[in-house]
Protein backbone atom coordinates (compact mmCIF):
# COMPACT_ATOMS: atom_id res chain seq x y z
CA UNK A 1 0.00 0.00 0.00
CA UNK A 2 0.97 3.76 -0.64
CA UNK A 3 1.63 5.72 2.85
CA UNK A 4 3.26 8.97 3.40
CA UNK A 5 6.30 8.73 5.81
CA UNK A 6 8.33 11.80 7.09
CA UNK A 7 12.13 10.72 6.67
CA UNK A 8 15.06 13.26 7.27
CA UNK A 9 12.11 15.80 7.79
CA UNK A 10 10.67 15.16 4.23
CA UNK A 11 7.29 13.39 3.47
CA UNK A 12 7.80 10.23 1.15
CA UNK A 13 5.29 8.45 -0.90
CA UNK A 14 6.59 5.04 -0.06
CA UNK A 15 4.88 1.75 -0.59
CA UNK A 16 4.78 -0.10 2.63
CA UNK A 17 3.01 -3.57 4.43
CA UNK A 18 -0.30 -3.25 4.82
CA UNK A 19 -0.46 -3.33 8.63
CA UNK A 20 -1.33 -6.63 10.56
CA UNK A 21 -3.81 -6.37 13.29
CA UNK A 22 -3.31 -7.69 17.00
CA UNK A 23 -6.00 -8.78 19.21
CA UNK A 24 -8.48 -5.48 19.77
CA UNK A 25 -7.04 -3.53 16.72
CA UNK A 26 -9.02 -1.89 13.47
CA UNK A 27 -7.49 -1.42 10.30
CA UNK A 28 -9.07 1.34 7.77
CA UNK A 29 -9.29 2.54 4.44
CA UNK A 30 -9.15 5.78 4.44
CA UNK A 31 -11.12 7.87 2.47
CA UNK A 32 -10.48 11.73 3.72
CA UNK A 33 -8.17 13.24 5.57
CA UNK A 34 -7.57 16.66 6.30
CA UNK A 35 -3.71 18.48 5.96
CA UNK A 36 -3.24 20.48 9.26
CA UNK A 37 -1.13 22.89 10.63
CA UNK A 38 0.74 20.51 12.54
CA UNK A 39 1.82 18.53 9.92
CA UNK A 40 2.86 21.07 8.17
CA UNK A 41 5.05 22.07 11.49
CA UNK A 42 6.11 18.87 11.58
CA UNK A 43 7.30 19.24 8.33
CA UNK A 44 9.27 22.44 8.83
CA UNK A 45 10.82 20.70 11.71
CA UNK A 46 9.24 22.76 13.78
CA UNK A 47 6.97 20.77 16.00
CA UNK A 48 8.76 19.43 19.49
CA UNK A 49 6.46 16.23 19.22
CA UNK A 50 8.46 13.11 19.97
CA UNK A 51 6.20 10.98 17.19
CA UNK A 52 6.85 12.49 13.60
CA UNK A 53 3.71 10.96 12.31
CA UNK A 54 2.05 12.55 9.66
CA UNK A 55 -2.18 12.95 9.49
CA UNK A 56 -4.32 12.50 12.17
CA UNK A 57 -7.80 14.12 11.08
CA UNK A 58 -8.82 10.74 8.92
CA UNK A 59 -12.20 9.26 8.04
CA UNK A 60 -13.01 5.65 6.44
CA UNK A 61 -13.97 2.22 5.99
CA UNK A 62 -13.57 -0.21 8.37
CA UNK A 63 -11.41 -2.88 6.46
CA UNK A 64 -10.88 -5.47 8.90
CA UNK A 65 -12.10 -5.46 12.42
CA UNK A 66 -10.95 -7.58 15.53
CA UNK A 67 -14.15 -6.27 17.83
CA UNK A 68 -17.55 -7.25 17.66
CA UNK A 69 -19.15 -3.83 17.22
CA UNK A 70 -17.10 -2.47 14.26
CA UNK A 71 -18.09 -3.97 11.07
CA UNK A 72 -15.96 -4.39 7.68
CA UNK A 73 -17.86 -1.90 5.75
CA UNK A 74 -18.68 0.80 8.82
CA UNK A 75 -17.87 4.51 7.96
CA UNK A 76 -15.85 5.67 10.94
CA UNK A 77 -13.79 8.50 12.35
CA UNK A 78 -10.39 7.86 13.78
CA UNK A 79 -8.75 9.28 17.40
CA UNK A 80 -5.05 9.36 16.83
CA UNK A 81 -4.51 10.51 21.04
CA UNK A 82 -6.24 8.67 23.51
CA UNK A 83 -6.22 8.78 27.47
CA UNK A 84 -5.89 6.29 29.84
CA UNK A 85 -8.73 8.01 32.15
CA UNK A 86 -6.90 6.30 34.83
CA UNK A 87 -4.42 8.42 35.88
CA UNK A 88 -4.05 11.53 38.17
CA UNK A 89 -4.26 14.33 35.27
CA UNK A 90 -7.39 12.62 33.85
CA UNK A 91 -9.24 12.16 37.24
CA UNK A 92 -8.04 16.08 37.54
CA UNK A 93 -9.37 16.82 34.57
CA UNK A 94 -6.55 17.50 32.39
CA UNK A 95 -6.90 14.21 30.19
CA UNK A 96 -4.69 15.61 27.39
CA UNK A 97 -1.83 15.85 29.88
CA UNK A 98 -2.15 12.46 30.54
CA UNK A 99 1.57 10.57 30.00
CA UNK A 100 -0.29 7.69 27.88
CA UNK A 101 -1.97 10.28 25.71
CA UNK A 102 0.67 11.40 22.70
CA UNK A 103 1.84 7.66 23.11
CA UNK A 104 -1.33 6.20 21.09
CA UNK A 105 -1.19 7.07 17.27
CA UNK A 106 -2.81 5.55 13.96
CA UNK A 107 -0.07 3.43 12.50
CA UNK A 108 1.50 4.36 9.74
CA UNK A 109 -0.48 7.38 10.28
CA UNK A 110 -3.98 9.01 8.69
CA UNK A 111 -2.27 9.43 5.24
CA UNK A 112 -2.11 6.47 3.89
CA UNK A 113 -4.37 3.45 1.69
CA UNK A 114 -5.12 2.10 5.22
CA UNK A 115 -4.18 2.19 8.91
CA UNK A 116 -3.99 0.40 11.76
CA UNK A 117 -6.07 2.22 14.67
CA UNK A 118 -4.53 0.24 17.86
CA UNK A 119 -6.83 -1.48 20.55
CA UNK A 120 -5.57 1.07 23.02
CA UNK A 121 -7.59 3.81 20.87
CA UNK A 122 -10.78 1.47 20.37
CA UNK A 123 -11.63 0.25 23.35
CA UNK A 124 -11.59 3.94 24.51
CA UNK A 125 -13.51 5.53 22.54
CA UNK A 126 -10.97 6.42 19.98
CA UNK A 127 -13.56 5.19 16.80
CA UNK A 128 -16.66 6.89 16.27
CA UNK A 129 -19.29 5.37 13.23
CA UNK A 130 -20.57 8.61 11.07
CA UNK A 131 -24.30 8.23 10.27
CA UNK A 132 -25.21 8.76 6.57
CA UNK A 133 -25.37 12.09 6.68
CA UNK A 134 -22.22 12.83 7.66
CA UNK A 135 -19.55 12.48 3.92
CA UNK A 136 -16.11 10.88 4.80
CA UNK A 137 -14.91 14.88 4.17
CA UNK A 138 -17.03 16.12 7.11
CA UNK A 139 -15.29 13.44 9.24
CA UNK A 140 -12.04 14.48 8.70
CA UNK A 141 -13.27 17.12 10.53
CA UNK A 142 -13.89 15.88 13.60
CA UNK A 143 -10.64 16.01 15.38
CA UNK A 144 -10.15 19.67 14.45
CA UNK A 145 -13.57 21.02 15.45
CA UNK A 146 -12.96 18.86 18.63
CA UNK A 147 -10.10 20.38 20.01
CA UNK A 148 -11.94 24.14 19.05
CA UNK A 149 -15.11 22.96 21.25
CA UNK A 150 -12.91 21.66 24.15
CA UNK A 151 -11.02 25.00 23.76
CA UNK A 152 -14.51 27.42 23.61
CA UNK A 153 -15.63 25.25 26.52
CA UNK A 154 -12.33 25.94 28.49
CA UNK A 155 -12.83 29.74 27.96
CA UNK A 156 -16.55 29.84 28.52
CA UNK A 157 -18.59 31.55 25.56
CA UNK A 158 -21.47 33.25 27.07
CA UNK A 159 -24.51 34.37 25.25
CA UNK A 160 -24.10 37.34 23.89
CA UNK A 161 -20.64 37.50 24.47
CA UNK A 162 -18.24 40.18 22.49
CA UNK A 163 -15.34 38.07 20.92
CA UNK A 164 -12.58 38.67 18.87
CA UNK A 165 -10.63 35.70 17.01
CA UNK A 166 -6.55 36.55 16.23
CA UNK A 167 -5.89 34.53 13.45
CA UNK A 168 -7.95 33.45 10.67
CA UNK A 169 -6.00 29.84 9.10
CA UNK A 170 -8.98 27.26 9.12
CA UNK A 171 -8.46 27.10 13.55
CA UNK A 172 -9.47 30.20 13.45
CA UNK A 173 -12.36 30.33 11.19
CA UNK A 174 -13.82 27.34 13.02
CA UNK A 175 -13.76 28.98 16.24
CA UNK A 176 -15.61 31.67 14.50
CA UNK A 177 -18.66 28.98 13.39
CA UNK A 178 -18.65 27.58 16.90
CA UNK A 179 -18.51 30.61 18.76
CA UNK A 180 -21.77 31.74 16.38
CA UNK A 181 -23.23 27.54 17.44
CA UNK A 182 -22.09 28.86 21.24
CA UNK A 183 -24.52 32.18 21.36
CA UNK A 184 -21.95 34.78 20.98
CA UNK A 185 -23.39 38.02 20.47
CA UNK A 186 -20.45 39.59 17.61
CA UNK A 187 -17.42 38.22 16.31
CA UNK A 188 -14.42 39.73 15.11
CA UNK A 189 -11.94 38.56 13.36
CA UNK A 190 -7.99 39.81 12.89
CA UNK A 191 -5.96 38.41 10.04
CA UNK A 192 -2.93 40.11 8.14
CA UNK A 193 -4.55 38.01 4.81
CA UNK A 194 -6.97 39.12 2.60
CA UNK A 195 -7.76 35.47 1.35
CA UNK A 196 -8.28 34.42 4.77
CA UNK A 197 -10.24 37.51 5.85
CA UNK A 198 -12.46 36.78 3.22
CA UNK A 199 -13.17 33.20 4.29
CA UNK A 200 -14.09 34.99 7.97
CA UNK A 201 -16.50 37.21 6.35
CA UNK A 202 -18.22 34.07 4.51
CA UNK A 203 -18.42 31.45 7.77
CA UNK A 204 -20.02 34.32 9.76
CA UNK A 205 -17.43 36.84 11.07
CA UNK A 206 -19.00 40.47 11.94
CA UNK A 207 -16.05 42.56 11.17
CA UNK A 208 -12.49 42.10 10.53
CA UNK A 209 -9.84 43.90 10.47
CA UNK A 210 -6.42 43.54 8.80
CA UNK A 211 -3.76 44.68 11.54
CA UNK A 212 -1.27 46.01 8.33
CA UNK A 213 -4.10 48.70 7.86
CA UNK A 214 -5.18 49.01 11.14
CA UNK A 215 -4.82 48.70 14.79
CA UNK A 216 -7.10 45.91 15.98
CA UNK A 217 -7.69 46.97 19.40
CA UNK A 218 -8.73 50.79 18.53
CA UNK A 219 -11.15 48.85 16.36
CA UNK A 220 -12.55 46.27 18.65
CA UNK A 221 -12.41 48.92 21.44
CA UNK A 222 -14.93 51.30 18.98
CA UNK A 223 -17.44 48.82 18.09
CA UNK A 224 -17.68 47.91 22.48
CA UNK A 225 -18.31 51.11 24.57
CA UNK A 226 -14.52 51.70 24.58
CA UNK A 227 -14.26 48.43 27.07
CA UNK A 228 -12.85 45.64 24.78
CA UNK A 229 -13.92 42.07 23.57
CA UNK A 230 -15.20 39.70 26.56
CA UNK A 231 -13.41 36.51 24.94
CA UNK A 232 -10.15 36.97 22.84
CA UNK A 233 -8.87 33.55 20.81
CA UNK A 234 -5.21 33.16 19.80
CA UNK A 235 -5.23 30.99 16.82
CA UNK A 236 -1.83 32.10 15.54
CA UNK A 237 1.48 31.41 16.73
CA UNK A 238 3.28 34.32 16.06
CA UNK A 239 3.81 36.98 19.14
CA UNK A 240 1.84 40.08 17.73
CA UNK A 241 -1.46 37.69 17.67
CA UNK A 242 -0.68 37.43 21.42
CA UNK A 243 -0.22 40.87 21.81
CA UNK A 244 -3.34 42.02 19.89
CA UNK A 245 -5.53 39.32 22.25
CA UNK A 246 -3.78 40.78 25.48
CA UNK A 247 -4.43 44.32 24.46
CA UNK A 248 -7.97 43.78 22.68
CA UNK A 249 -9.68 42.10 25.74
CA UNK A 250 -11.80 43.90 28.32
CA UNK A 251 -11.12 44.56 31.88
CA UNK A 252 -11.84 40.92 33.51
CA UNK A 253 -12.39 39.14 30.53
CA UNK A 254 -10.42 35.97 29.17
CA UNK A 255 -7.75 35.13 26.80
CA UNK A 256 -7.58 31.74 25.23
CA UNK A 257 -4.28 30.38 24.02
CA UNK A 258 -5.37 28.45 21.85
CA UNK A 259 -2.36 28.78 18.26
CA UNK A 260 1.08 27.30 19.32
CA UNK A 261 3.47 29.92 20.11
CA UNK A 262 6.78 29.41 18.48
CA UNK A 263 9.23 27.85 20.78
CA UNK A 264 11.08 30.42 23.02
CA UNK A 265 7.96 33.03 22.24
CA UNK A 266 9.09 35.93 24.88
CA UNK A 267 6.55 39.06 24.97
CA UNK A 268 7.55 42.37 25.73
CA UNK A 269 4.01 43.11 28.00
CA UNK A 270 3.53 44.15 31.25
CA UNK A 271 2.51 41.51 33.40
CA UNK A 272 0.80 43.76 36.20
CA UNK A 273 -2.07 44.77 33.69
CA UNK A 274 -3.62 41.01 34.09
CA UNK A 275 -3.70 41.27 37.75
CA UNK A 276 -4.83 45.39 37.55
CA UNK A 277 -7.32 44.13 34.98
CA UNK A 278 -8.15 40.58 36.10
CA UNK A 279 -7.33 39.10 32.88
CA UNK A 280 -7.52 35.45 33.05
CA UNK A 281 -5.79 33.63 30.42
CA UNK A 282 -6.65 30.13 30.03
CA UNK A 283 -4.73 27.60 27.30
CA UNK A 284 -6.25 24.51 25.65
CA UNK A 285 -4.25 21.97 23.62
CA UNK A 286 -5.88 18.60 21.53
CA UNK A 287 -9.26 17.11 22.56
CA UNK A 288 -10.71 14.00 24.13
CA UNK A 289 -13.62 11.23 23.12
CA UNK A 290 -16.44 13.50 24.88
CA UNK A 291 -14.77 16.50 22.21
CA UNK A 292 -15.08 14.34 19.72
CA UNK A 293 -18.50 12.91 20.29
CA UNK A 294 -19.90 16.62 20.31
CA UNK A 295 -17.92 17.17 17.57
CA UNK A 296 -19.79 14.54 15.06
CA UNK A 297 -22.90 16.06 16.79
CA UNK A 298 -22.56 19.41 15.93
CA UNK A 299 -21.51 18.01 12.26
CA UNK A 300 -24.69 15.29 11.84
CA UNK A 301 -27.07 18.01 13.49
CA UNK A 302 -25.79 20.63 10.17
CA UNK A 303 -25.34 23.23 12.85
CA UNK A 304 -22.12 24.52 10.86
CA UNK A 305 -21.03 24.22 7.52
CA UNK A 306 -17.71 22.67 7.43
CA UNK A 307 -17.72 22.08 4.15
CA UNK A 308 -17.26 26.37 3.80
CA UNK A 309 -13.65 25.90 4.70
CA UNK A 310 -12.44 22.94 1.89
CA UNK A 311 -10.63 24.94 -0.96
CA UNK A 312 -8.60 22.13 -2.28
CA UNK A 313 -8.72 18.21 -2.64
CA UNK A 314 -5.27 16.19 -3.91
CA UNK A 315 -5.05 12.66 -4.33
CA UNK A 316 -2.46 11.21 -1.76
CA UNK A 317 0.13 11.05 -4.57
CA UNK A 318 -0.12 14.81 -5.12
CA UNK A 319 0.74 15.53 -1.28
CA UNK A 320 3.21 17.13 -1.36
CA UNK A 321 1.34 19.71 -3.88
CA UNK A 322 -0.81 20.15 -1.06
CA UNK A 323 1.93 21.00 1.45
CA UNK A 324 3.22 23.50 -0.89
CA UNK A 325 0.09 25.57 -1.21
CA UNK A 326 -0.52 25.43 2.84
CA UNK A 327 3.07 26.90 3.09
CA UNK A 328 2.60 29.57 0.54
CA UNK A 329 -1.15 30.47 2.51
CA UNK A 330 -3.00 29.76 -0.63
CA UNK A 331 -5.87 27.30 0.76
CA UNK A 332 -7.85 27.42 3.78
CA UNK A 333 -8.31 23.71 4.24
CA UNK A 334 -6.88 20.65 1.82
CA UNK A 335 -8.27 17.28 1.88
CA UNK A 336 -6.18 14.43 0.46
CA UNK A 337 -8.02 11.27 -0.78
CA UNK A 338 -7.24 8.12 -0.71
Amino acid sequence: MKAIILENGRPVLKEVPVPKLNSGDVLVKMKACGLCGTDVEKICGQYTASQPILGHEPAGIIAESTVNWLKEGDRVFAHHHVPDYECYYCKKGSPTMCPYYRKTNLDPGGFADYFRVPAWNVSRGGILKLPDNVSFEEGSFIEPLATVIRAQRRVFIDKDDYVLIVGAGPMGLLHVMMAKVNGAGKVYVSDISEFRNEYARKVGADEVFNPKVVKVEDEVKKLTDGRGVDVAIIASGAPSAILTALYSVRKGGRVLLFGVPYKGTILNYDISDLLNNEISIISSNAAVEEDTKEALKVISDKKMDVMKLVTHKFKLEEFNDAVRIAKEGKTIKAIIYG
